[in-house]
């Protein structure tokens, strides 16, 4: 039988591990932004920013401003709709990463609203014919590289 100090000690032990896990994943650390910063193959993260996945498992370091995004919180949305919210594994955008490297660069740009409500609506409905026929696959129209992130 274990004593009572002992199990303190290992449950103290334990909620210093779960913390340190909590801040991984809500403090992140800083990387260095290139030409692709959008897409990292860092594990860490820079500060004041969150890190999404496409289908194609491209790591996407985004500022945590684009979350007043009308475009990423539709991402969001489709994205808890089909896959529900992510407890054990990464966020997932129901996108592939040249759709992501355009989001990014668009929202980078500062679009206009016109754009931004055409790409919401071709995002609504290509998530649509999607839900419909799950074996579609969306062309990709951009050259733009990203590597994988390696774990």
């Amino acid at each position: 039988m274990i004593s009572a100090k002992k199990l303190i000690k290992l449950a103290r032990k334990w909620q210093k591990l779960a913390a340190i896990r909590r801040k991984r994943i809500t403090l992140p650390q800083p990387i260095e932004r290139t030409d692709t910063s959008s897409c990292s193959t860092s594990s860490t993260t820079q500060k004041g920013h969150f890190v999404v996945y496409s289908t194609d498992q491209k790591r996407f370091s985004l500022p945590l401003e684009y979350l007043h995004n009308n475009i990423v919180r539709e991402l969001l949305e489709i994205a808890e709709e089909e896959l529900g919210s992510p407890s054990d594994g990464p966020l997932t955008f129901p996108c592939d990463s040249d759709l992501m490297k355009y989001v990014v660069s668009l929202i980078e740009n500062h679009i206009s609203a016109d754009l931004e409500k055409a790409l919401l609506m071709s995002i609504a409905r290509s998530h649509c014919s999607l839900s419909l026929d799950p074996h579609h696959e969306v062309p990709s129209n951009h050259s733009v590289s990203c590597e994988a992130d390696e774990q």
